[in-house]
């Protein structure tokens, strides 16, 4: 396992953050190995831009030698932030104990969900409305399926982020998403929430669900739902894709698009 002192340093260019890293290890660039992790990026449209960030190995340097390695300083946790501040430079030792892949894995996962918190905080920043900004990955649906990265937004006096219908919300949703595909060069389940009003909904949705479904087998006609966005469709489908007396489709064309229930 190589033990040797090793520090990760987040700037807003590659220049700066080895000046820092240099900095807090207190040696040469002649004494230590830089790899560049992530080059950073300006973003789409002047949004979600992204940081740099490398790792400092100090040659030849064991942990069990006589001199210490530098205190860690700790990043701030992943998702907080004030939209109206912009992101500053971080480090942080990285565990030598975990096995490198989950190191990996660890990694990408805190960099996805700073670039998204940091999408949606220039976002909002951009639209003068101040909030604070949480990205996380949430549970997954079943084991084939991806985490979803949920994305809450909370404040004071935010409803005109919902909008009628919440088409404000999943225009906001629908932006960050291309931003990120742009900059992570995939796509990426993305639930984006403000106040908790997705949350809501979706309990609203499914016992709308559960009722129309009733309401199908009771008359043996196919029942049809509202148009909804394809993230409010996915709630009834899953809710009633148990029920043996009842199948569900989707029909039209977006945005128009509805889900019908059908008695078996």
């Amino acid at each position: 396992m190589d033990n040797r002192t090793t520090l990760e340093v987040i700037a807003p260019s590659i220049e700066e953050a080895i000046e820092k890293g240099l900095s807090e290890l207190g040696v040469g660039e002649d004494e230590v190995d830089i790899e560049v992790l992530d080059s950073g990026s300006r973003g789409l449209f002047g949004l979600g831009s992204r940081q740099a960030r490398i790792r400092i190995t100090i040659h030849g340097e064991n942990i069990g030698e006589q001199q210490p390695a530098p205190p860690a300083k700790s990043a701030p946790p992943v998702g907080k932030g004030e939209s109206s501040q912009q992101p500053v430079a971080t480090a942080e030792v990285v565990p030598s104990s975990l096995p490198q892949e989950d190191i990996a894995a660890l990694e990408e996962e805190e960099r996805v969900a700073e670039l998204a918190r940091q999408t949606v905080a220039d976002l909002l920043y951009r639209m003068h409305v101040h909030a604070d900004v949480v990205a996380y990955f949430g549970p997954k649906d079943d084991p084939q399926s991806r985490a979803p990265l949920c994305v809450d937004i909370s404040g004071k006096d935010l409803s005109i982020l919902i909008g009628r219908h919440a088409e404000t919300l999943n225009a906001l949703q629908y932006i960050t998403s291309l931003i990120l595909g742009k900059e992570l060069g995939y796509s990426i389940p993305l639930i984006l929430d403000v106040e908790s009003y997705r949350k809501r909904r979706e309990q609203q949705l499914r016992q709308l669900a559960r009722r129309m479904a009733d309401q199908a087998v009771k008359t043996g006609r196919r029942q049809t739902l509202e148009p909804m966005p394809a993230n409010e469709r996915r709630i009834i489908h899953v809710e009633l894709r148990s029920n043996p007396q009842v199948v569900t489709e989707s029909v039209g064309e977006e945005p128009r698009r509805k889900v019908t229930i059908l008695p078996k």
